[in-house]
């Protein structure tokens, strides 16, 4: 079933007063590999990316209070 014109509008205003975008550049031929790792564990490559930096951010926040 199409999505209507309407549907893509109100869905791009949604999205846009919701979220904030990234861009993200790999190498040729990597990508591959992490979407489909994402979708074996996450099950969606936006999902995997969130988990990903959220993950390294708390990491990296231990270790710098360790650091101290």
């Amino acid at each position: 079933m199409a999505t209507s014109a309407a549907r893509q509008r109100a869905t791009a205003k949604y999205n846009a007063k919701t979220y904030d975008r990234l861009e993200m550049k790999v190498p040729k031929g990597e990508k591959n590999g992490i979407v489909l790792h994402a979708e074996k564990f996450d099950g969606s490559l936006n999902k995997f990316l969130n988990r990903a930096v959220n993950e390294t951010i708390q990491r990296d926040t231990e270790e710098g209070t360790q650091n101290e």
